[in-house]
């Protein structure tokens, strides 16, 4: 902006606008104890809240999936084509899609769901730069929390599935397979797509933390690695059908996903 003063002109620099921070970043941000006593135990009631409105929105999901892979992957890459068929086949065999509800391959994800006719979900998250909900999803919910939206993956999907991704998608990733390991949750498929993006992950896994005695092989087979839509259907589907049998025996039984198709 540009100031005219005693008949020259003088540039003035505006500041931008600070970002607000996220409802994320107030909680977990170590407080001034002024802070604490003015605003975390109410921040309880919100949370709550939020948890609230999750369950009620998604009690009569049945059965779904969760999708995960980056927000970067742009349509011409061939693992967007791959979620899209992926989401598409199973929907068509009677699976809800729920993803993070962005672009990339969230957008994929819900773009096969439509095209099948399944009820495509996304649950979106409050970030510092907008992430806005993508134009194929049929019920989508705002998240502010990212452990009450996780929570959400967790508690109303029959297996994850996990295409190339980044910090986020390894999260997800993480976590699943770390209820499961720790018994929180009932076994499921975790799926990984793309053997050449995780294979090395896998081979480390095996090499060198599986080695060093800090995981075992019943973990490393809690992970499945596929290069096929139809596969991925498939383990679910078998995996779906056997859980129904054995629901009665509080989900003690063991579905092998440890083999590379």
């Amino acid at each position: 902006m540009d100031i005219k003063q005693d008949g020259e002109a003088r540039e003035i620099h505006i500041q931008p606008k600070a970002r607000e921070a996220t409802e994320d970043r107030k909680l977990l941000d170590r407080p001034t104890r002024h802070e604490t006593l003015q605003s975390d135990s109410w921040r309880v009631l919100r949370i709550t809240s939020e948890f609230v409105s999750g369950f009620d929105d998604l009690a009569d999901v049945y059965p779904a999936v969760s999708i995960f892979g980056s927000a970067r992957t742009r349509e011409d890459n061939p693992f967007y084509q791959r979620a899209v068929q992926t989401a598409e086949l199973l929907g068509r065999a009677g699976f809800a899609i729920i993803t993070g509800g962005g672009p990339g391959i969230m957008e994929a994800a819900n773009r096969g769901a439509r095209n099948a006719g399944a009820l495509s979900i996304g649950c979106n998250i409050e970030l510092p730069f907008e992430q806005k909900i993508n134009a194929f999803v049929d019920k989508a919910m705002n998240f502010r929390y990212f452990f009450v939206r996780k929570t959400m993956f967790i508690k109303y999907s029959e297996a994850f599935i996990t295409f190339p991704g980044g910090f986020g998608t390894l999260d997800e990733l993480m976590g699943a397979v770390t209820l499961i390991q720790t018994k929180k949750i009932t076994n499921f498929p975790v799926i990984l797509y793309g053997s050449a993006y995780w294979g090395g992950m896998i081979d480390w896994m095996r090499s060198t933390v599986l080695d060093e005695h800090n995981i075992t092989q019943e973990d490393i087979d809690a992970i499945h690695l596929v290069d096929d839509p139809e596969a991925v259907r498939d383990i679910v589907v078998e995996f779906h059908d056997r859980a129904l049998v054995t629901n009665a025996d509080e989900g003690e039984s063991v579905f092998a996903i440890g083999r590379k198709d």
